[in-house]
């Protein structure tokens, strides 16, 4: 095997294991998210320390503004779940093909990382929407 094409080959390995990272902290940050999500929906309901202060606000709100909010919440870590799961998998696409791209023509690295943050801004549309959702609940 010749110098350039163990070259490939490392940076073949080096892309797929720098993805797959990529891809399981967004599969990560998507769980944390949905799962806090949950719990504090629930605790807000089960609290017994705060459930004093929080009586005169339940009386006046009935259940279906409960679910509205529950499902509110849920919608805007699903958007910002979703975003950055879009995000991770462009990034991971496009990061390839930039470093393919640089290992050939070094004088590239401006561009190719222009593509990459472009990618991310995946993310941060699912961000937005998730403000915008919370902002209405």
């Amino acid at each position: 095997m010749s110098q350039q094409e163990e070259s490939r080959t490392r940076m073949k390995r080096w892309i797929t294991v720098s993805s797959t990272a990529v891809f399981a902290t967004v599969i990560i940050v998507l769980m944390i998210t949905l799962i806090s999500t949950v719990v504090g929906v629930k605790s807000q309901e089960h609290e017994p320390a705060a459930a004093a202060v929080h009586s005169e606000q339940l009386a006046e709100m009935d259940s279906n503004r409960a679910k509205i909010m529950m499902w509110g919440f849920a919608a805007a870590a699903f958007s910002t779940a979703i975003g950055s799961v879009g995000a991770g998998v462009a990034v991971a696409y496009v990061g390839a093909a930039a470093l393919g791209a640089i290992g050939e023509k070094p004088e590239l690295a401006a561009r190719a990382l222009i593509y990459v943050g472009l990618a991310e801004g995946i993310a941060i549309y699912g961000l937005i929407i998730s403000i915008m959702i919370l902002t209405k609940i």
